[in-house]
């Protein structure tokens, strides 16, 4: 074998072998998919609350106790947070009835529609079965699997949840120990680049999550007042849930449409009202999308609409919801990893062209 065909074989082995790793680093994310959530929420959220922990530190207030502190406060925050949704949840729960009645005449008038294409579509295409009579076997408990499903869910959820705080007094309480045994992981002469990589991560993340949670706080108090002004009926809930829905790119903006839609369908008559919630909601998504987000995160992350759109696709796919909320994190983690070693700037080059 001459060396040029060496070369070429050893160049193909190592594709190969690039691509066998990527496939097992995938299949890996697939199935441990509730572990590796659970331990980036808390990494976040441990980002989010450091920079209160620190300053606890700085009037004297031991780092465990002042994350023990923060932790604690955080908790009963979204606690609080948690019951005022319950109610109003609650309330719009005994309403319902009013709502059914215009969202299933809109339903009946749809799907009366989409029978009368199917029946003109069926007029003009063959018959697939030629006569033959065909039987469709009903699933014989559609409700009970229903149920077993979301229970599941819920419980995977829970016991994922009950991790987080722990995660995060840890994360918050033993920093120093952690980044110590962190850089110890790496030879000496790579301990600098590493510090310069961790330090890089942090203010990205700090500025990802700051710069997105004010974002969100102005669409949610902006979507509160809108549906305030115009007499919708729960308006802070509707708000909340818009304003929260908003902040994903792309079919953010959608969703965020129908909760305001499903309850003025009990309210309003005319289309005047829906034309201008749907036009309000795409003008505060068009100003946070080209304002806000530029100014207080964009500036930071500096990743192209391409590498946003696959890192939504591909994460979205991976794990769902919580894939697109991760999405942009992991992103531009990725892209700092790549600036800092030698080899992969090419890749965060182009993530942020």
């Amino acid at each position: 074998m001459s060396l040029t065909e060496t070369k070429v074989s050893a160049g193909a082995s190592s594709v190969s072998g690039k691509i066998i790793a990527a496939g097992i680093l995938i299949a890996f994310c697939y199935w441990a998919s509730s572990v590796l959530v659970t331990l980036l929420v808390a990494v976040l959220t441990a980002y989010f609350l450091d920079p209160v922990v620190s300053w606890l530190e700085i009037v004297r207030v031991p780092r465990a106790i002042g994350a023990l502190l923060v932790v604690l406060v955080t908790i009963a925050l979204l606690a609080t947070l948690g019951w005022t949704l319950v109610e109003r949840f609650d309330q719009f729960g005994t309403d319902w009835p009013k709502y059914r009645a215009p969202l299933k005449q809109v339903f009946t008038a749809v799907d009366s529609r989409m029978a009368n294409l199917e029946a003109h579509v069926s007029e003009l295409a063959p018959s697939a079965h030629g006569g033959e009579r065909v039987v469709t076997l009903a699933d014989s408990h559609p409700v009970r699997d229903a149920l077993v499903g979301r229970l599941s869910s819920l419980y995977g959820f829970i016991l994922a949840a009950s991790f987080v705080p722990f995660l995060v007094f840890f994360m918050l309480a033993a920093k120093r120990q952690v980044v110590h045994a962190t850089m110890q992981l790496f030879p000496s002469s790579e301990r600098t680049r590493v510090k310069e990589t961790l330090e890089d991560v942090t203010h990205v993340l700090r500025t990802y999550l700051m710069g997105t949670a004010l974002v969100g706080l102005i669409l949610i108090v902006l979507s509160w007042v809108f549906f305030w002004f115009i007499g919708l009926e729960f308006p802070f809930l509707t708000g909340l849930v818009s304003g929260i829905c908003n902040l994903v790119p792309y079919i953010g903006l959608v969703v965020s449409w129908v909760p305001p839609l499903m309850i003025g369908a009990a309210q309003f008559h005319t289309i005047g009202p829906f034309v201008g919630i749907v036009a309000m909601l795409t003008f505060f998504h068009i100003v946070a999308a080209n304002l806000l987000v530029p100014a207080l995160v964009g500036w930071r992350m500096r990743l192209n609409a391409v590498a946003l759109t696959v890192a939504l696709l591909f994460w979205g796919w991976l794990w769902g919801a919580m894939g697109l909320v991760l999405a942009i994190p992991i992103t531009a983690v990725l892209k700092v990893i790549c600036d800092h070693v030698e080899g992969w700037q090419p890749i965060g080059r182009w993530l942020s062209a």
